[in-house]
């Protein structure tokens, strides 16, 4: 009798264990009966026929991660770099994820490697680097459209590293230092050419303003020149204007060659006679025209010059005899 119970208990334990089934949220399991597709088990409890039902295919329907290892790719400019990526998919539908193709994560992995080689290899290197938005894109939509078939939904695609090789690396080094080295060339000319600008424009309003200073001190010197013409010729009436005139220009004369004398330098200086004669003659002539009544000797003191004392004291025509 307890050998009857004992048998009992364990058909009913094996049967319990074989039989009874729970599905995790997130996950789903599809039966086969008699080798086929009887249904798609959910989430929750659920018992299976002995011998007759077997389970065939358990999958999460969550996102999962598949990570591509790095792969030689050959760029449009036949240089040799190693690629890697991320892909982000979830299963659809589960019945063609499972009938549809027989390792899915394989044929995704070749499917990922494939489109990447295809993408690297329309850009050139320095594209490569720069486009990774375009190339995240392109594989996304050529990955979904080519995954719709086996029932899975490839949500997101990242290039995670481009290395070129380390003779590639080499070269892009010393690219990348020629260039900065013919930038700080191109910078370092602009700021002389600029500074050589500034210098010039400087200088020319510097030569203007010269110019202007220039031209203002001659309008200045010729209207000082024009009033002392136009005095000495209103002077120039008086007969003893003229004499007196000759006078002081034979004095100049006279100053000049003195202090040209003065000078420790060798010179040769060339004296007009005829030019004194008339001088003197002028001179002679003022002394014998000026009549008694209005002729005053000047005691003038030593060494005075007449040049500055006939500046200081003009001279004034003589003013005729009043009538009683």
């Amino acid at each position: 009798m307890e050998l009857l119970l004992l048998v009992l208990g364990g058909i009913i334990l094996f049967g319990a264990t074989t039989t009874v089934r729970i599905v995790n949220q997130g996950d789903q399991i599809l039966i086969e009966r008699l080798g086929r597709f009887h249904s798609r088990w959910a989430p929750g409890l659920h018992f299976l026929v002995p011998l007759i039902d077997r389970i065939a295919y358990r999958e999460t329907t969550k996102e999962q991660v598949l990570d591509v290892q790095p792969q030689k790719c050959i760029t449009s400019d036949n240089v040799s770099l190693e690629a890697d990526a991320i892909v982000y998919w979830r299963i659809m539908d589960m019945e063609r994820a499972c009938y549809a193709v027989a390792d899915i994560r394989a044929a995704l992995v070749n499917l990922v490697l494939t489109a990447l080689r295809s993408e690297i290899g329309k850009l050139e290197l320095d594209e490569t680097f720069s486009s990774r938005a375009e190339i995240n894109q392109t594989l996304l939509l050529q990955l979904d459209e080519a995954t719709d078939p086996w029932g899975i939904k490839v949500t997101r695609v990242e290039v995670k590293n481009i290395t070129p090789s380390r003779t590639v690396l080499d070269s892009m080094e010393l690219q990348m230092a020629a260039e900065r080295k013919k930038r700080a060339v191109i910078l370092d000319s602009e700021g002389d050419k600029q500074s050589k600008i500034n210098t010039a424009e400087g200088a020319a309003q510097s030569a203007l303003i010269a110019a202007e200073a220039d031209k203002k001190q001659q309008l200045l010197r010729a209207e000082g020149t024009a009033q002392a013409l136009k005095a000495i010729a209103e002077t120039l009436n008086n007969p003893l204007a003229r004499e007196a005139l000759q006078f002081y220009l034979a004095q100049d004369y006279l100053d000049t060659a003195q202090q040209v004398g003065k000078s420790p330098s060798s010179k040769v200086v060339f004296l007009d006679p005829a030019s004194m004669t008339g001088a003197l003659s002028g001179l002679m002539n003022i002394l014998s025209n000026t009549p008694e009544a209005s002729y005053t000797p000047l005691n003038l003191p030593q060494g005075t010059n007449l040049r500055d004392y006939y500046a200081k004291n003009p001279v004034r025509p003589a003013q005729p005899p009043h009538e009683s």
